[in-house]
C-alpha cells in the first residue's frame, strides 16, 4: 500500500490542478477583498460549474487523506 500511494497523491494533484483551473475565474484581486461583493452574494453554481466545484473539494480531500495515510504508513 505504502509503494503505490506516491502514484496515487500525483494522479490527485494533476486532477485537483485541472479542476482548479477549468473552474471560472471572472473575479480579481479585488473582488477577493470584498469589493464586488454584492454582486457575487447572490450568485449560485449551477449545472457543470457546481460538479467541478463540488468534485474540486473532494478531490483535495483525497489527496489531503493520502497525505495523512503517506505519513501513518511511513512509520
Amino acid at each position: 500500500m505504502a509503494s503505490i500511494l506516491p502514484y496515487i497523491q500525483i494522479i490527485l494533484s494533476l486532477l485537483l490542478i485541472g479542476a482548479i483551473l477549468l473552474q471560472r475565474s471572472e473575479a480579481g484581486l479585488g473582488s477577493a477583498f470584498g469589493a464586488d461583493g454584492m454582486n457575487m452574494a447572490r450568485y449560485s453554481r449551477r449545472g457543470f460549474e457546481r460538479i467541478l466545484f463540488i468534485g474540486t473539494i473532494l478531490i483535495a480531500v483525497l489527496f489531503a487523506v493520502t497525505a495523512f495515510a503517506t505519513l501513518f504508513f511511513r512509520s
